[in-house]
């Protein structure tokens, strides 16, 4: 079973740090509900800086070459309408 202890004193932010049965710290934002996990606290809140950063609109945009990177070919398109979120 999962436990959870709060950091910090406001009632409506902070982090919440849960131990997932398989040993695994999730850490979430309070005010958001954006969660992420690791192996440690420290791990886990490194995890959700980042993704509150990217949800801020931080970051780097992809580029095409991150693209083939991946594996993928930036040019090749399907008949496949994008979906709402993605137009």
């Amino acid at each position: 079973m999962a436990s959870a202890t709060r950091n910090g004193d406001d009632p409506d932010g902070g982090v919440e740090f849960i131990r997932e049965d398989d040993g695994s710290i999730t850490a979430r934002d309070l005010e958001t509900g954006l969660a992420r996990g690791g192996d440690s606290r420290a791990e886990a809140l490194a995890q959700l800086a980042e993704i509150l950063a990217l949800e801020a609109g931080e970051g780097e945009p992809v580029t095409d070459d991150d693209i083939r990177e991946m594996g993928f070919d930036p040019d090749a398109g399907d008949d496949e309408e994008l979906p709402e979120f993605m137009r």
